[in-house]
């Protein structure tokens, strides 16, 4: 593999990669490699980067298959690419600030996410990330019983239904976000899903896209889902990562939700989004 430094955080997860140029194709080797500090540490960032859309596209494949982005448009030429952007002077609602895992409510969530850094504002902005293996096992024990084989009730319409936070009442955001009543479709995951690499148990709900927990009165699931919420993004669970121009950040969705804060106001900030689903079975 080529010689490169890993900085762990100081936190339940994250480590940044310094000194490797992702502009040069990596060997399988090299490739398993990165796929296993990732895996081991969630949110993986390299810094120093200088990559093309092209670039982009093919590190996105070392890590699986091109995903789905139901409710973004794509950029011109490059379908499996999505801008996440924000004007100096916009004042629409902060997007993507509640924690969620990328798109948990279709059929085969997505196993990663990879953001690259082109325009970084030089306050603001973090992302946070919360490890659910660790929130999963740090419920209290009866909590976690009565959950086994539990499912979670998701669904995108409190985002990208037509009465939704993107949807119809959502103007002036320059970002490229489609609404469709298609997001008022429902999807059950396990509330305790097993990774399907690691085979690691990880809590997998959200406020963003769980609105129900199956086969249970729902003033009981909803209760659940409260104290599940407020459980999942303490502080000992939480990762803050701190974005600089050329960092590209590769994250976990099977293991983790994540969150965008704000504090730039008066800034542009523009980065590039790939969607990773899952490789097939060996």
């Amino acid at each position: 593999m080529s010689n490169f430094e890993i900085e762990v955080a100081p936190a339940a997860c994250g480590a940044t990669v310094h000194g490797l140029d992702l502009r040069q194709p990596q060997t399988p080797e090299a490739v398993a490699g990165l796929r296993a500090l990732w895996l081991k540490h969630q949110v993986l960032a390299f810094d120093g980067q200088e990559l093309s859309l092209t670039d982009l596209e093919r590190v996105a494949l070392a890590f699986g298959p091109f995903g789905q982005d139901p409710y973004f448009e794509a950029i011109p030429g490059h379908p499996h690419i999505a801008q996440v952007k924000r004007e100096a002077e916009e004042t629409s609602s902060l997007f993507a600030d509640n924690w969620h895992s990328d798109w948990s409510f279709l059929a085969r969530p997505p196993a990663a996410t990879l953001l690259y850094g082109n325009v970084i504002p030089p306050v603001g902005g973090d992302t946070l990330f919360a490890n659910q293996y660790d929130a999963w096992e740090a419920l209290p024990v009866a909590l976690k019983a009565a959950l086994q084989g539990a499912q979670g009730v998701h669904s995108a319409r409190r985002g990208y239904a037509k009465s939704g936070r993107y949807g119809q009442g959502d103007v002036g955001r320059s970002m490229a976000i489609r609404y469709d009543d298609s997001a008022l479709a429902t999807q059950l995951h396990p509330v305790a899903r097993s990774h399907p690499e690691t085979g690691r148990s990880a809590l997998f709900v959200s406020p963003g896209y769980t609105i129900a927990i199956a086969d249970m009165p729902d003033d009981e699931g909803q209760a659940i889902l409260r104290e599940l919420y407020a459980h999942q993004g303490q502080d000992r669970f939480v990762y803050r990562h701190r974005w600089s121009a050329g960092m590209l950040v590769v994250w976990d969705n099977r293991c983790l939700v994540h969150a965008a804060t704000g504090g730039y106001a008066g800034h542009r900030r523009l980065l590039h989004r790939i969607t990773v689903g899952e490789r097939p079975a060996a």
